[in-house]
């Protein structure tokens, strides 16, 4: 992957855009789960519990890279992350899982385990958009700190004035599992019998069409 190539740069733009929609959902369960502590406890556990989080992520995309070489990896992975897209949009999660601490450790063990559990989205979708390239690895792992850290308030009034915003972070979800799919070892004769210019639009076409069905079912729904 050439640096500046139309490949890196949508990348590059593709990790930026999951980060800030992925990684605003982490920022508010920071907030959420120290919201109990006092103000200057409050301010230390939300940063030490973001390099926690961090650190889990970075492991976490680590072992995925090399994971994802492994063929049949690609697929469900792909399939993985089109099911995070879907649900991305299909709303319904308030965290009611996540218990504020009134205590500094407390707070942190929370924050580490619920980004852990909500943290491989991310991880998955940053591994799959890199394709094994540690610059953007390490980019998107660096971009995520600040947004983790003061993301939270920002991504919510942007979804909260520009709702159907929510569907530009599905799009590139989708685009990103559906080019890891193409990319399966697994299914390497059967996408070699196309056009290569098929394979190269096929994951965009897929995707608009996947955001527009989700886009007017939500339309529908609201009616």
């Amino acid at each position: 992957m050439e640096i500046f190539s139309f490949e890196f740069l949508w990348a590059l733009a593709a990790i930026i855009l999951i980060d800030v929609v992925l990684g605003g959902e982490n920022a508010l369960v920071i907030a959420l789960a120290a919201k109990k502590l006092p103000e200057d406890l409050r301010r230390k556990a939300m940063i030490w519990g973001t390099f926690g989080a961090v650190a889990v992520r970075f492991a976490c995309v680590a072992a995925l890279t090399y994971l994802l070489m492994i063929p049949g990896l690609r697929f469900v992975g792909g399939i993985l992350l089109i099911y995070i897209a879907w649900r991305l949009t299909a709303g319904g999660d308030d965290h009611k899982e996540v218990k504020a601490s009134d205590t500094f450790w407390g707070a942190m063990g929370t924050i580490v385990l619920a980004d852990a559990v909500m943290g491989l989205d991310n991880a998955l979708a940053i591994a799959g958009a890199a394709n094994g390239n540690w610059f953007l690895i390490i980019f998107g792992l660096l971009v995520s700190v600040p947004i983790i850290l003061f993301g939270s308030t920002l991504v919510s009034k942007i979804i909260e004035r520009h709702p159907n915003s929510i569907f530009i972070g599905a799009f590139v979800l989708y685009a990103v599992a559906l080019q890891m799919i193409v990319a399966e070892p697994l299914l390497k004769d059967y996408v070699g019998l196309l056009l290569t210019w098929v394979v190269t639009i096929l994951p965009w076409l897929l995707s608009i069409s996947l955001t527009l069905t989700q886009y007017l079912y939500s339309r529908k729904k609201a009616v």
